[in-house]
């Protein structure tokens, strides 16, 4: 089914031509043609693009009535007669571009809204949208082309760089933000981490967090996740890193580039990702490790230990995921024996 036009915009139709320019793909059909969007390849008609990035979805491609279908070399036998065949190494995001050219993300529309609370001392760039009961604090400052969504908070001091989208009831203290970062609804960043130091007579008291949270170019926190800002350094996010929902980043960890946190991950103080590390669902981390550049953590896996480069890791404790594997074999074969005879002491 074609995207609602109540909540998505609609670009279209668009040529083959501006299509392929846009997923940098190639394609021997007539450049002139026009489609409409984009569907599943179960749902696409002749006016709209599809794709197909995974051969289990073949009987799809075979029956699809779409107009054009992106894939790479190897299916383009299999695309019916009458659909246009993409061609891309890389289809899925080749597809990403082409729906991306359909249904562009909504521009800011300039200007404040009359129940806004902008602090009089706040720079404001050219090109910002400021949406309903949002508030932006003394001294922050929103670069150009922003959008502050409703009930979202910018607090004091706090610098936004061009084309940041801060969506409906985010926060963000205590930060700097690179360019076209993106905070998804009821995003939190800048809060106080969890710090603080016993007393003899069993209270607690606050350890004052002093640091900052640091959002380089391009990042994006998802709904509702954390990043607490650091107790005496910084705590900083890479460069393009994507950080799921539900996700919480305590004070002072460091991500490097291109890092991916998938929902309800929870790191601890001080732990530093290098580049390009993926971490799957609802994994824990210890707090002061080091996880290595281009590291994959599987999903629920608790590491208490740092993690080379490069390491494929899995379970809790955490290890590599052959050596799972090879346990489970184990106690798989155990089991089987057990219940063929009778155990030791029966």
């Amino acid at each position: 089914m074609a995207a609602d036009p109540r909540f998505f915009l609609q670009a279209g139709p668009q040529s083959l031509a501006a299509i392929l320019d846009a997923a940098e793909a190639t394609s021997a059909g007539d450049p002139a043609r026009h489609f409409s969007g984009v569907a599943r390849l179960q749902d696409a008609t002749e006016e709209q693009v599809s794709f197909l990035d995974n051969r289990r979805y073949l009987k799809e491609l075979q029956a699809t009535r779409a107009g054009a279908v992106v894939l790479t070399e190897e299916f383009v036998a299999q695309v019916p007669g009458g659909c246009v065949p993409i061609v891309s190494a890389a289809p899925y995001l080749a597809f990403a571009r082409i729906a991306a050219l359909f249904h562009p993300a909504p521009a800011p529309v300039p200007g404040v809204h009359p129940s806004a609370v902008v602090d009089p001392t706040a720079r404001i760039g050219e090109g910002t949208e400021i949406g309903p009961l949002a508030v932006i604090g003394a001294g922050a400052e929103i670069g150009s082309r922003c959008l502050i969504g409703p009930h979202a908070v910018i607090g004091p001091g706090v610098v936004l760089g061009e084309g940041c989208r801060l969506h409906a009831h985010a926060s963000v203290s205590h930060a700097l933000l690179g360019r076209g970062v993106v905070l998804h609804p009821g995003a939190r960043v800048g809060q106080e981490g969890f710090g603080f130091a016993p007393t003899p007579d069993g209270r607690f008291v606050t350890m004052p967090q002093l640091g900052r949270v640091i959002l380089e170019d391009g990042v994006e926190i998802g709904a509702n996740a954390c990043v607490d800002r650091g107790s005496q350094g910084d705590t900083v996010v890479g460069s393009g890193t994507r950080v799921d929902n539900l996700v919480q980043l305590a004070h002072n960890v460091r991500t490097g580039r291109g890092c991916v946190l998938v929902s309800q991950v929870g790191i601890s103080g001080s732990t530093t990702l290098g580049d390009f590390v993926q971490v799957g669902g609802q994994v824990g981390m210890t707090g002061h490790l080091t996880i290595g550049r281009g590291a994959r953590i599987g999903a629920q896996a608790g590491v208490i230990s740092d993690v080379p480069a490069g390491a494929e890791l899995f379970g809790t404790p955490a290890m590599p995921v052959k050596e799972v594997f090879r346990q489970a074999a184990v106690l798989k074969r155990l089991a089987a024996r057990t219940r063929g005879g009778k155990r030791e002491g029966d």
